[in-house]
């Protein structure tokens, strides 16, 4: 899948226990998105929550608003 901005999607995959899918179904199907895009949106949420100036190699995008603490 490629991105408008450039970046391309991967195809990537990980372990969890049949609770743990149940879970993400149940909050992918809330937001009305697939179980991969519930995993990136709450990645990217809680990164910027953590890191909300970036890191080294993660910059906020040109033009975002960054909190300072």
């Amino acid at each position: 899948m490629k991105k408008s901005n450039g970046r391309a999607a991967k195809v990537r995959s990980f372990s969890a226990t049949d609770e743990d899918v149940a879970m993400l179904e149940a909050v992918a199907a809330y937001h009305g998105h697939t179980k991969s895009g519930a995993i990136v949106g709450l990645v990217r949420r809680e990164f910027w929550r953590l890191f909300p100036a970036g890191t080294g190699a993660i910059r906020p995008a040109h033009g975002a608003r960054v909190k300072t603490s």
